[in-house]
């Protein structure tokens, strides 16, 4: 195959360095856009899955949309770059999710310590997210406080 050039060249090293910076370039924009999005309101507008335990749903379905109604709430998390705030409004869905996921064991389980485990989940993760919503209240109220205050 002497009539075709399979030498690189110059020309054709630079050539690909070129598509290659421009590609990854592209790519880190558009995980910062992705990146930016995650923590902004991404999915405002779209209606919120639902997790709904049910035995109709075998239990690794039920467990799937646990987790992808837990990952759309923490997507759609209000962030404000607080990181108080941010954790907490991201462990709010984070704990419904094992609280979900707990639901869903209790379906399909028989066994006595693990019934127990799960429910004693459900207690806990349920008055964690209280206290979470109560801080988040709070804290709220300090800014409003805050802004609203004369100078």
């Amino acid at each position: 195959m002497r009539g075709t050039s399979t030498m690189l060249t110059p020309e054709k090293i630079r050539s690909f360095l070129r598509s290659g910076i421009t590609t990854a370039c592209l790519l880190a924009a558009a995980s910062a856009v992705a990146q930016h999005a995650r923590h902004h309101g991404a999915g405002e507008g779209k209606a919120s899955p639902q997790f709904i335990a049910s035995t109709a749903k075998p239990f690794s379905a039920l467990m799937d949309d646990a987790m992808a109604v837990m990952d759309d709430g923490m997507k759609r998390a209000p962030m404000n770059g607080m990181p108080e705030h941010d954790f907490v409004t991201m462990m709010i869905p984070h704990h419904q999710g094992a609280i979900d996921m707990a639901k869903a064991v209790l379906l399909n389980t028989t066994d006595p310590e693990l019934s127990n485990l799960a429910q004693g989940i459900i207690t806990e993760q349920q008055n964690e997210i209280r206290v979470m919503r109560a801080w988040l209240g709070r804290h709220q109220e300090k800014r409003a406080g805050r802004a609203q205050a004369p100078r």
